[in-house]
């Protein structure tokens, strides 16, 4: 029969898993009895509309001692507020999709390392180290994605190299609704770290 998999989301903040999925798998239930949900612009703090992805704020309705009235959160969602298809009338939220202190703003697009992470671990001849650099050519900004390719996929076959640059150029286009340059890389080319890896390089002068 195989095993479904549900997204169950919480923080320590908020005593632990406080939403879920239900068997329809088509956003994570909030407790409405208990907690009142916004999303916020990241940059204006303005609260969106419903649909509109941004950082998710959370109030608890029914915490004692440690009351939260508007809490950031920083994880970048949207609320979902149609009935879902199990019956329960009670908002959703969509998949997180990042964080607001990881986003960078490329061409007026909110961009998120992870959304980049998870469309080139999607891509089988892709390895697990990448980096991004950003760069800005008078007022227009530049992002490249640099990717190491696993040792089996790596080809000296110039065609086959730039047939795999185009497709996943293609692929972070339509994840990220702005354009890439991909940079493919050898095994073992790009800088490693210790601790938390840096992803992201910011050449703009801000």
């Amino acid at each position: 029969m195989g095993i479904r998999a549900y997204d169950i989301y919480g923080t320590s903040e908020l005593a632990g898993p406080m939403f879920t999925e239900c068997e329809e798998r088509d956003g994570i239930h909030v407790g409405s009895d208990i907690m009142h949900v916004e999303i916020l612009d990241p940059e204006t703090e303005e609260v969106l509309e419903n649909g509109e992805k941004g950082e998710l704020v959370v109030t608890l309705l029914k915490k004692e001692a440690f009351p939260m009235v508007r809490f950031k959160i920083k994880d970048i969602t949207s609320v979902i507020e149609d009935t879902c298809a199990c019956g329960r009338t009670s908002p959703r939220i969509s998949r997180i999709t990042g964080r607001s202190d990881d986003m960078l703003i490329v061409r007026g697009i909110n961009v998120f390392p992870s959304q980049i992470e998870y469309t080139l671990m999607k891509i089988p001849e892709v390895g697990n180290q990448y980096m991004i650099e950003v760069t800005r050519e008078g007022a227009l900004d530049h992002m490249k994605i640099m990717a190491e390719l696993k040792p089996e996929m790596f080809r000296d076959k110039v065609t086959d190299m730039m047939r795999l640059k185009t497709r996943i150029e293609v692929e972070l286009k339509k994840h990220l609704e702005i354009a890439a340059v991909v940079e493919l890389k050898a095994p073992g080319e790009l800088p490693r770290f210790e601790g938390k890896a840096k992803r992201v390089i910011d050449k703009r002068v801000m």
